[in-house]
């Protein structure tokens, strides 16, 4: 299986990004839509942070929530997930730099919301 068929596979609309001046966009915003995506990367700027602390952070969210959205963050390259073999299991989150590179992005969320409250 090639890399576009893997891409259509993990919920990809399109198999290029580079139709229209928009496209970009749609890009991003695929890759970080979803209703906890947001909260978990922004909460992750500050750091690692294990899973029940994340829960705690984000708030309102099922535990099969969570790990759907950390899962896909990470299979987007977003989040990085480490396991350690210790009992009980440790796992702790953390954004790669693919990830960090999006403080800007959630920065001006952060802002634009705090001035537009619904």
């Amino acid at each position: 299986m090639d890399t576009v068929d893997q891409a259509i596979e993990a919920g990809a609309r399109f198999q290029r990004y580079d139709c229209s001046e928009g496209c970009p966009v749609e890009a991003a915003l695929e890759q970080i839509a979803g209703k906890w995506k947001g909260l978990i990367i922004y909460h992750l700027l500050d750091g690692i942070l294990r899973f029940n602390e994340l829960s705690r952070r984000v708030g309102n969210v099922t535990q099969r929530s969570l790990t759907k959205q950390l899962r896909e963050l990470e299979a987007d390259g977003i989040v990085r997930r480490q396991v350690f073999a210790v009992v009980p299991p440790k796992v702790e989150y953390s954004l790669t730099e693919k990830g960090q590179q999006l403080r800007a992005a959630i920065d001006a969320l952060r802002l634009w919301g705090s001035q537009h409250p619904k």
